[in-house]
């Protein structure tokens, strides 16, 4: 779907990198402008061959040309490879594109009809926009995190990055809606996305609640107060999730395991206490992980196992979707349909590209 685009990428670590895989997977031309040294994620955390997981993971259908923006040779490189794109991602703190020479202000003048997103986590001004940041400090900001609590009450530390990863969604809702704008307009555009505001803006639900109920974790149908909509541990010590909101769906259930007495307990609250909720802990008790999930597939009851990693490829709903594959020896989830490999090359070498993107901004300033 973006066959043509051309998107220069001065993002690092994963929010922008995600935000560019997803666009590479739609087909978009994806240029990484990395420094001599690479983008850190080729060199943190844990490695494959000598190239860090979270790089592998997230930059597949890329090219890469390494340019050290302190240098005016290579600033001005840049400069011409953005005059030939049509979107601009970068991710460093407020201030410093400025004094690499590839601001916005400046790209405009030459580039008028750019769509030039900063992705950063706070945002381009405003008293916290200089201090660093990470995920878990996104979450904790937006009240997020206050929502993924332990039995204790105490926030839980997420095993995954959420707030990167949907802050380069919404980078790309963003890009996608600017370019909608300037197929209509022509006019270029300047996306300022800090990722605590993506994530607060997940909140919508909970401040309404805590307004007019003075409730500080939204919906309590959906936070596992009632039997019908619960995460419930097996015979084996896996768990299944039971969201049997709508009645049909609970009725479904309550008559598939012959349980007809429970129809009644629809909405019955889920603590301890509470005899149908003792009834529901030892129903799921008594079948182990492998017989709910085949129970789940044959009622439709809204009943789904909570898959570990290893699991997720060879689960019956993404064997029939196809979204999970390796290719090069990685293993991948596909952002977009599987076609969207058919035209894909693996993560690129530091610098791989570098030659044959200046030959062609060579080629191109001499035809100009």
């Amino acid at each position: 779907m973006l066959d043509g685009l051309r998107v220069i990428d001065f993002s690092f670590y994963l929010p922008g990198p995600y935000a560019t895989l997803r666009l590479a997977d739609l087909g978009a031309e994806v240029i990484k402008v990395e420094p001599p040294d690479g983008d850190p994620a080729r060199s943190m955390g844990g490695k494959k061959d000598g190239t860090g997981l979270v790089f592998l993971a997230n930059n597949r259908s890329k090219k890469s040309i390494t340019l050290n923006l302190k240098d005016p040779d290579d600033q001005e490189t840049a400069r011409s490879l953005i005059k030939s794109a049509d979107v601009v991602i970068e991710s460093f703190r407020p201030g410093v594109s400025k004094k690499l020479g590839i601001d916005y202000d400046l790209v405009k003048s030459v580039h008028p009809s750019i769509i030039y997103c900063s992705i950063s986590g706070y945002g381009q001004s405003g008293e916290m926009s200089s201090l660093g940041s990470h995920d878990l400090n996104y979450m904790a900001l937006s009240g997020a995190l206050a929502q993924v609590k332990s039995s204790s009450g105490e926030p839980v530390d997420p095993t995954n990055t959420f707030a990167d990863l949907i802050g380069g969604i919404a980078a790309n809702e963003a890009i996608l809606s600017a370019l909608l704008k300037k197929e209509r307009t022509g006019e270029g555009s300047y996306i300022d996305l800090a990722i605590t505001d993506v994530m607060a803006s997940f909140m919508t639900n909970h401040l309404l609640f805590e307004q007019e109920k003075g409730k500080q974790d939204g919906i309590s149908l959906l936070g596992g107060e009632v039997v019908s909509y619960k995460i419930y541990k097996t015979k084996d010590d896996r768990f299944v999730s039971l969201a049997a909101l709508e009645k049909k769906f609970w009725i479904n259930f309550c008559e598939a395991v012959g349980r007809k007495e429970l129809i009644g307990e629809h909405l019955a609250s889920a603590e301890e206490q509470n005899a149908a909720f003792q009834q529901m802990k030892d129903l799921f008790a008594g079948r182990s992980l492998k017989e709910w999930t085949e129970f789940g597939l044959k009622t439709d009851c809204c009943l789904t196992p909570v898959l570990e990693t290893e699991e997720l490829a060879d689960s019956v709903y993404f064997k029939n979707r196809g979204r999970f594959r390796t290719n090069w020896d990685i293993k991948q989830v596909l952002t977009q349909p599987e076609p969207s490999l058919e035209r894909a090359w693996p993560p690129p070498e530091l610098g791989e590209h570098s030659e044959e993107i200046k030959e062609k901004l060579s080629n191109a300033s001499r035809v100009t």
